[in-house]
């Protein structure tokens, strides 16, 4: 894991109570989106979306919304998939 996206990870060690201090280096990308999309505030968005950047992380919601399972709250996926769809252009409709 990048030393800037476990400093996020730390900095939101609540969103993370499951896991024990020395696996959180062990996170993958995947992970750290969901909990900050699904439980974070808009300070650790907008760090998420500075560190990967707004696209990587919308290919990363995507991809695990087109999985068989997603973890994400109803109202999350919404809202996010609007968001997306209106700030990444590979989204876009028009």
């Amino acid at each position: 894991m990048k030393t800037q996206l476990y400093r996020l990870v730390k900095e939101n060690r609540p969103l993370f109570w499951s896991v024990g201090e020395t696996h959180l280096k062990d996170l993958s990308e995947l992970s750290v989106v969901e909990a900050i999309l699904n439980y974070g505030n808009l300070d650790s968005v907008r760090k998420l979306f500075e560190l990967l950047g707004t696209e990587k992380v919308a290919d990363i919601f995507y991809w695990r919304q087109s999985q068989k399972r997603s973890n994400y709250h109803p109202q999350v996926a919404h809202f996010f998939d609007a968001y997306f769809k209106r700030h990444v252009q590979k989204y876009s409709k028009s």
